[in-house]
């Protein structure tokens, strides 16, 4: 048998670069893990009725209040408004909510955000939103960190415009000089949005600063990750994919990582955008957000009651 004949240095360095035709392409990793890696019951209805049974236990405590923060566009209003929309199980916009990704905060004022009962006068749900002015780069722009601990601590009434140039005075006709405990925030929530690109020095800054006060004051801290659809084509072919994206989830220790906020604190959603209709994938992840919203809100409610007595 003829033995074949040797290449020549210059083929063998070609071979190096060329892909030889008969070899099949190596296979890409799956962009999926083989199973969830963290459990979630789709179409989860008891979530749903656990939300519209829930009241705080005290009687001082009409409504179970969540703060929202986070940089500009990364969908606080609208998450209030697909919140609202899965409770009442029809779309609804009490928020102004802006189409496009602007620098700018598109809301400038502190507001009270109800889910109402029903029709007619059967009035509202015991959890309410409250939306305040987005995070802005530079010391000048965007809500002050000083105005969100006064906001946690109840001081900031509603319709307060934010003034990005300096905070909230005690003197302003818009200070609570005696907020009660209604007034007090109960749960903070950070928002920010899986399709964005960074989040700047500037803004983490901001963050950290929050975060702190916030643990200051006791309150139990969580966060939304919004746009996970536009994040990840495997949470656009179906939100059921969301605990099975590898991109979703280092995007979710990425942040976690950068704000300090636990994983098991972390809840991915999509907010209604472009639906007309209710959605049972969207409503079960956000149903899933909001329900320990109000768990830890209530774990927090108890300790203001055991504080009280131990007083």
């Amino acid at each position: 048998m003829a033995t074949p004949p040797k290449k020549t240095l210059a083929e063998r360095m070609r071979s190096l670069f060329i892909a030889d035709p008969e070899v099949p392409p190596p296979t890409p990793p799956s962009p999926t893990f083989s199973e969830e890696w963290r459990e979630i019951n789709w179409g989860d209805k008891e979530s749903l009725q656990y939300v519209r049974d829930y009241k705080p236990e005290r009687d001082d405590i009409n409504h179970l209040r969540v703060l929202l923060y986070g940089p500009v566009g990364a969908g606080k209003s609208s998450f209030i408004n697909s919140v609202v929309s899965t409770i009442r199980g029809r779309l609804c916009v009490p928020a102004a909510a802006s189409a496009t990704t602007a620098r700018r905060s598109f809301t400038k004022k502190y507001e009270t955000h109800h889910s109402k009962i029903g029709k007619g006068n059967q009035g509202t749900y015991p959890i309410v939103f409250n939306d305040i002015m987005g995070l802005e780069e530079g010391e000048t722009q965007g809500v002050r960190p000083a105005d969100i601990k006064l906001t946690m601590e109840g001081h900031v009434k509603e319709g307060y415009m934010f003034n990005p140039i300096g905070p909230l005075s005690g003197t302003d006709p818009s200070y609570n000089k005696s907020p009660s405990l209604d007034d007090r925030v109960h749960v903070l929530v950070c928002v920010l949005s899986a399709n964005s690109v960074e989040i700047t020095d500037s803004v983490l800054r901001k963050m950290a600063e929050i975060r702190e006060m916030a643990r200051d004051l006791g309150i139990p801290q969580m966060m939304i990750i919004t746009k996970i659809d536009e994040a990840c084509p495997e949470t656009e072919k179906t939100l059921r994919n969301v605990y099975m994206s590898k991109h979703v989830k280092q995007k979710m220790k990425d942040f976690s990582s950068a704000v300090g906020i636990p994983m098991n604190c972390i809840f991915p959603v999509k907010n209604y955008s472009d639906e007309i209709e209710i959605n049972d994938d969207v409503d079960t992840l956000i149903l899933s957000a909001l329900r320990k919203m109000i768990d830890f809100g209530d774990d927090f409610i108890d300790k203001i009651e055991e504080t009280k007595e131990e007083k």
